[in-house]
């Protein structure tokens, strides 16, 4: 079930927690385009025999750009490559970029989800983490997005933030339920290094939550958004009537994906080998490459099996369903349980792990303890 990326990498303003690569400096955002209608004309030559059952148009925030840009975009997409009829095809948002105009425009266009970027439903945390929009226009953005035709809509919340606390997070969590998503995502916020946000905790001038507060956060999420009827099929990722993003689940598969765009990433088999490759993360660089004709391809290297099949238990074991015994088997010839006998059979004594119906997951404990989890795969 191979899938397409496309990396809008434009802000109206970078978040204060934000490392991925975000510009905000629009003025370029046409020669952009364009310049990624060049690598989908490239890349089509150089792998034409896939069928791509999702597109997921990614920033940065992709809605900053006009419709008629981003239009272009998909349908130079759609003209190129060989698009399943049902695909899904995922837009993300922010709720202070979007109209009814352009919820429209991109509707008619072939998106067919919408991921909105809420955060948080306080305002003061919202203003304190950098986001440009409100609670007000959160929920307006939801609305908007149902009054256009989205029958599968999906909000992104986060616990952990400066100034939260467990009512305020399950304010956020009941509130986008109310408001109808159909999907949530819901992550801890992971400090970085070399953002803003992490030089004002650092100077002391925003507090987080402690340890305990943020566990109390992620186990009431947890438990509300179950009670609320979405069903949990990820870690951190929740949904109802099934609607999972399928684009997601591909990569949780260690699936093929292309990715189109600055810094995007993409893996692939090629001539026989597993294969990650990722473009440049400078912009002007990005641009001259394609000037010249050529893929911005800057870092490309196979991935050996036992590399490969790390990678898939590594991912694999975020789902709740797990990792498909049979599937294992098939993709890399050898059973998951003679590959792994000892980090399976440590971890099922400790709780962690289960085989069940054919699928080597882990316990509600276990998805716990992810991280710890791998590293007795890792040493296998």
């Amino acid at each position: 079930m191979p899938g397409i990326y496309l990396h809008i990498p434009f802000c109206v303003r970078k978040c204060g927690y934000c490392d991925f690569v975000s510009l905000e400096d629009r003025s370029c955002m046409e020669a952009y385009a364009e310049a990624l209608k060049r690598e989908i004309k490239l890349c089509l030559k150089k792998y034409p025999y896939r069928r791509y059952d999702t597109v997921f148009i990614g920033g940065g925030t992709p809605t900053v750009m006009p419709s008629a840009l981003l239009c272009g975009i998909l349908s130079e997409v759609k003209d190129c490559f060989d698009i399943a009829p049902m695909a899904e095809i995922t837009m993300e948002a922010n709720p202070g970029t979007i109209d009814k105009e352009k919820l429209w425009a991109c509707r008619e266009a072939g998106v067919n989800r919408i991921s909105l970027g809420v955060q948080s439903l306080d305002d003061g945390i919202l203003k304190k983490i950098g986001r440009i929009h409100s609670q007000k226009e959160a929920l307006a953005a939801i609305s908007l997005a149902r009054d256009a035709g989205f029958l599968n809509i999906g909000a992104d919340l986060m616990y952990g933030l400066p100034g939260q606390n467990a009512a305020a997070y399950l304010r956020a969590v009941e509130g986008v339920a109310a408001a109808g998503v159909t999907h949530v995502s819901a992550y801890s916020l992971i400090l970085e290094d070399g953002t803003p946000m992490h030089a004002a905790v650092k100077a002391g001038l925003l507090t987080l939550p402690d340890e305990d507060e943020i566990w109390e956060m992620e186990e009431r999420g947890t438990h509300r958004l179950g009670k609320l009827g979405y069903e949990r099929y990820e870690i951190s990722n929740y949904a109802k009537g099934r609607l999972y993003c399928a684009h997601n689940v591909n990569y949780w598969d260690n699936g093929e994906y292309l990715g189109l765009g600055l810094n995007s990433h993409s893996a692939m088999r090629i001539a026989g080998a597993w294969t990650r490759w990722n473009n440049t993360s400078e912009l002007q660089r990005y641009m001259d490459y394609l000037q010249n004709g050529r893929q911005p391809v800057e870092e490309c290297a196979p991935i050996n099996k036992k590399e490969e099949m790390f990678e898939s238990v590594m991912l694999g074991l975020r789902k709740i369903e797990g990792i498909s015994m049979e599937g294992f088997s098939h993709r890399f010839g050898i059973e998951i349980q003679d590959a792994y006998a000892g980090a399976i059979e440590t971890l099922t004594d400790k709780g962690w792990l289960t085989v069940l119906e054919g699928r080597l997951r882990l316990t509600v404990d276990g998805l716990d303890m992810l991280n710890r989890a791998l590293l007795y795969f890792l040493d296998a």
